[in-house]
């Protein structure tokens, strides 16, 4: 294959990478057309056979020696987790919460909607402690 086509891959590849979300899989492939393309231009390539068994030997080499590593360092498997977790924190009652309704509390100077989680009323100003997170709504019991 001509040098520039391998270029071409390489640059199509990393740019694949960049489009679509997919965990650093292609940036390897990608990586590894520009390296053959690099070696096919400065007479290094051989055949097109050496050239496709050199483009998968350091695809895969480097794909299985050097995404964990990656990954582990831009620190990418922590951004799956939650940023914020509203639960345990302490709220206070705005408007009275009724048992089987509900009110209004205030969490982090924000108001948000709330739902007793023991079926009990809670009294404006009193305070709670948030139990589980649906939608906007916070279900929070007495302390």
């Amino acid at each position: 294959m001509v040098w520039w086509l391998w270029i071409l891959l390489g640059l199509l590849l990393l740019f694949l990478e960049m489009a679509a979300p997919g965990g650093f899989f292609a940036l390897f492939f990608g990586l590894s057309g520009l390296l053959v393309g690099v070696a096919v231009a400065t007479g290094w390539g051989g055949g097109a056979a050496t050239q496709w068994l050199l483009f998968s030997g350091v695809s895969v080499a480097s794909l299985i020696l050097l995404r964990a590593p990656l990954k582990a360092r831009l620190n990418l498997a922590a951004s799956r987790k939650p940023v914020d977790s509203l639960v345990g924190e302490e709220a206070v009652i705005l408007e009275e919460v009724p048992g089987g309704g509900v009110g209004k509390v205030e969490l982090r100077g924000a108001s948000w909607n709330a739902r007793s989680t023991g079926g009990m009323a809670l009294g404006r100003g009193q305070r709670c402690r948030v139990e589980r997170v649906e939608g906007l709504t916070l279900w929070v019991r007495a302390e």
